[in-house]
């Protein structure tokens, strides 16, 4: 009868205490799993309201390595002690069969109990969790420091035998990667708007692009020349769509200036006011003194750069040039913006053909002048833009030569042919996802 007693005294303590070493086990694997899901800008959201446990779970969460460590030595001690003491009590009661009746139950009561039941409560409220748990876990990682660091020591010896070197603020680097998976996994599931998504990104976006990707070539920049007669200037300067244009004297690379339509006319009106009715009022007119000095930027310039020294010097139009001084382009505020919330039409803009449609038979008509990243924003597309700025600049790069009207190419999943072609430039192109 003593025996009896004093077993099941021994029974009751043993379960007392692998029950309170389950409850240890539930808490640091929550704890783990809130403190690592928890959004960081959700908990310095909270911490700034003056949630005092979002401030705490912020400064914990800042080494991982240091609170994983202490998090896993704590987990696996009381789940290891839990373990011993289900193997002893069982091999008491059950004998050598107590061994494996003690390993079956206690992953049962481990997986559900310790395991899954807390990390999916973790998961379901990551920032509130991380916050109540973050008082004792700043606890434990504090008496578990001199161990975790020691540990950690030692796994950096081990992996740096294999060749890994590890690198603890590497993480804080992607965060730009963090953002841009988490917008088109919520708009592969229906909750971003691609409209929102896109523009998110193009803001994200301008400190890697350069004004070269996106300026207007050469080719297409409307330009007054210097000795044309006033009048001359006058009407091209109205037929225009555009406010701003330059002003060249000699040659297009010779670009003495920029005029403004509402200073040309300013400084005409200004000019017939003042003249007699005998005399020509512009016959002496020289548009040179009317227009601003030109501000040339380099091509490689960032878009995030460029926009700052717009808005810094109070200007919307700068003229670009390559590493030799030689005209390439143009751009303004308003291209840089579009790269943000996409195309700017006004009243006064031309009602040209869209550089992009799509026929009937579900292929694409697409202009070759068309930037690629257009093109995928516009499509949903994914081509590559690393080796080429526009579609007609892609397909020479893949062909490695300049195709001919009707040539038909394959590759990155689409196929392309050659609708239009001029000189050297390909025009037009119908482009079909395979």
């Amino acid at each position: 009868m003593e025996n009896t007693s004093l077993l099941d005294a021994a029974f009751w303590t043993s379960a007392g205490a692998i029950l309170f070493l389950l409850i240890c086990s539930g808490f640091f694997s929550g704890s783990e799993t809130a403190l690592t899901a928890a959004s960081r800008g959700k908990l310095r959201a909270q911490a700034d309201k003056g949630s005092s446990g979002a401030q705490r779970a912020l400064k914990i969460t800042e080494d991982n390595e240091r609170l994983i460590g202490s998090v896993l030595l704590g987990n696996n001690l009381v789940n290891i002690l839990a373990t011993s003491l289900a193997t002893a009590m069982f091999t008491r009661l059950f004998g050598e069969s107590g061994v494996a009746m003690a390993t079956l139950v206690m992953t049962l009561l481990v997986l559900i109990f310790a395991e899954v039941l807390p990390k999916t409560y973790a998961i379901t409220n990551a920032e509130t969790a991380a916050a109540r748990v973050s008082a004792p876990i700043a606890l434990v990682v504090k008496i578990f420091a001199p161990v975790v660091s020691l540990v950690r020591m030692l796994v950096r010896l081990i992996l740096r035998a294999f060749g890994v070197q590890t690198d603890p603020d590497s993480q804080i680097l992607a965060v730009r990667e963090e953002i841009e998976g988490a917008l088109n996994l919520g708009h592969s599931e229906g909750v971003v708007e691609k409209e929102d998504r896109d523009r998110i990104l193009g803001a994200l976006d301008l400190g890697e692009r350069t004004v070269e990707e996106i300026m207007l070539h050469r080719s297409k920049i409307e330009m007054l020349n210097a000795d044309d007669p006033p009048a001359e200037l006058l009407k091209q300067c109205l037929d225009s769509p555009h406010t701003r244009l330059p002003v060249y004297r000699e040659g297009h690379e010779n670009i003495i200036g920029v005029i403004h339509a509402k200073d040309l006319l300013r400084a005409m009106y200004a000019r017939r006011a003042a003249a007699d009715a005998t005399g020509d009022p512009l016959a002496d007119f020289d548009i040179a003194e009317v227009a601003m000095p030109p501000y040339f930027v380099p091509e490689v310039t960032t878009l995030d750069d460029q926009m700052r020294q717009f808005l810094r010097r109070h200007t919307h139009f700068a003229l670009v040039v390559d590493e030799y001084g030689a005209l390439q382009g143009l751009i303004t505020l308003e291209d840089i913006l579009e790269e943000i919330v996409g195309e700017i039409t006004d009243e006064f803009d031309l009602d040209t053909q869209a550089p992009y449609r799509r026929v009937d038979n579900g292929d694409y008509i697409v202009d070759g002048s068309m930037t690629i990243r257009d093109l995928n924003r516009a499509a949903d597309w994914s081509l590559p833009d690393e080796e080429a700025n526009t579609v007609a600049g892609l397909v020479i790069h893949e062909a490695q030569t300049i195709p001919t009207q009707g040539q038909v190419f394959s590759f990155h999943g689409f196929r392309f042919e050659v609708m239009n072609r001029v000189d050297n430039r390909i025009t037009r192109l119908r482009i079909r996802p395979l």
